[in-house]
């Protein structure tokens, strides 16, 4: 099948040519004629698919051309990063259309926002939190709505964003089409779509939290951290391999320390960092210069795991494990999409191995641990870091077994012997 089949009209099918697609993708192709047909979809896919173009094609199909000044149709997203990337999706298949676009999400002021909805809009690509502030003050208006799309609900669940959802869907029009896509459809998902959706289609691609067949994954046990750092540099001074690459780390801490090592050891222009505490312009900045490949290595928590949506990403690595066990499918995702191949390597310790394994029944599949180079130092554990792992090697037992004990468990106390004193 190709985008002609799919009735597409010429304008749609001109920007597709552009951006370089050729055929459709598997969720394409089964979504868009079901889209076009007006059915309420859940659509069930792995990263790397193709699901934002599953729904913005018949969208953009659907609306045609612009229309009044009322949004006719909006995309809810977790984050504003998802927003803009979705955004400027949007652009680029509207090109040669007149419809308008407007991306709204919070960190910066309304302002701007409020004159481009102002000046007229038919797709509304936002927050759920900034769409509710610009719908309570009466800016935005939804008497027109007539699609509601629900991108990562997965991991709007996950973020809490329940309780706003709840909100908006009271307040938009009841007769509309309702499409969400998801990578995971877990217990909290499907609540959302019982809520909102009825007799809904589901077209689902791959199993549940499968990675895309296009990664090979592989794992290195490392013993301490200092060991984690030398495998790392071991891995990026081969720059011909590792060409453009993602590494996750759990915390905002390891983000700048990994950061700042990287940079001393490859030049400050090799390297940038995006997490919680970092500005959205330094942000934005940041996935930009990435994708432009003017930085070849970008450090991310998961707060931007499923808002990076850039080519060619060579490698994905997973300095640390992540501890909400489907981000990992996530994480991974940002490499191999599009047809394309890319390798997830994953750095884990002696705790990281039950988290492991936790992922690996999650997925469905036993990965390739491998041992470590022998160009890669392997000092010993520091004592500080030994107690913290035996800390937390106890917390995990005590999680299976209540009753266990451990090592460091509160010692008991004796009473004193008594010592007779000599007359």
């Amino acid at each position: 099948m190709n985008f002609e089949d799919l009735k597409l009209n010429r304008q749609l099918l001109s920007a597709i040519q552009n951006v370089g697609y050729t055929e459709p993708t598997e969720i394409q192709e089964k979504c868009i004629p079901q889209i076009l047909a007006g059915h309420d979809i859940i659509g069930i896919a792995q990263t790397g698919t193709g699901k934002t173009a599953a729904y913005v094609l018949p969208l953009l199909r659907k609306l045609n051309y612009k229309q009044g000044s009322m949004p006719r149709a909006l995309i809810l997203l977790p984050t504003r990063e998802l927003v803009l990337q979705i955004a400027q999706v949007c652009q680029q298949f509207s090109e040669y259309t007149d419809l308008r676009i407007v991306p709204i999400y919070g960190g910066i002021g309304p302002k701007t926002q409020i004159e481009q909805i102002e000046a007229g809009v038919d797709i509304v690509i936002a927050t759920p939190g900034r769409f509710l502030e610009l719908y309570s003050k009466e800016i935005l208006l939804v008497k027109e709505l007539k699609t509601l799309v629900l991108d990562e609900a997965d991991k709007m669940m996950d973020m809490g964003f329940m309780p706003q959802l709840r909100n908006i869907l009271e307040v938009i029009p009841r007769k509309r089409q309702n499409l969400l896509f998801t990578a995971t459809l877990s217990a909290r998902v499907e609540q959302l779509t019982a809520e909102f959706l009825e007799f809904p289609m589901k077209i689902e691609i791959t199993p549940q939290a499968t990675p895309a067949s296009t990664i090979t994954q592989l794992v290195y046990e490392t013993s301490n951290l200092q060991t984690k750092l030398n495998l790392l540099s071991y891995l990026l001074d081969q720059k011909e391999t590792f060409t453009k690459v993602i590494l996750f780390v759990r915390t905002r801490k390891n983000a700048d320390i990994v950061e700042a090592l990287i940079q001393k050891a490859y030049g400050t222009s090799s390297c940038r960092s995006i997490h919680a505490n970092k500005g959205q312009n330094s942000r934005m900045n940041a996935v930009q210069l990435f994708r432009e490949g003017k930085v070849r290595i970008l450090v991310a928590t998961d707060v931007a795991a499923r808002g990076i949506d850039i080519d060619e990403v060579s490698h994905v690595i997973n300095f640390d494990v992540p501890l909400v066990y489907d981000d990992y499918v996530h994480r991974i995702g940002r490499t191999g999409r599009a047809f394309r191949k890319g390798t997830a390597i994953t750095m884990i310790n002696p705790i990281d191995i039950h988290h492991l394994e936790k992922i690996e029944a999650i997925i469905k599949m036993k990965l390739p641990l491998l041992a470590l180079p022998q160009a890669v130092d392997t000092p010993p554990t520091p004592w500080e870091e030994q107690q913290e792992m035996n800390r937390q090697l106890d917390a995990l037992k005590r999680l299976a077994d209540p009753t266990f004990k451990g090592a460091f468990h509160e010692k008991k106390s004796f009473p004193k012997k008594q010592v007779k004193k000599r007359r």
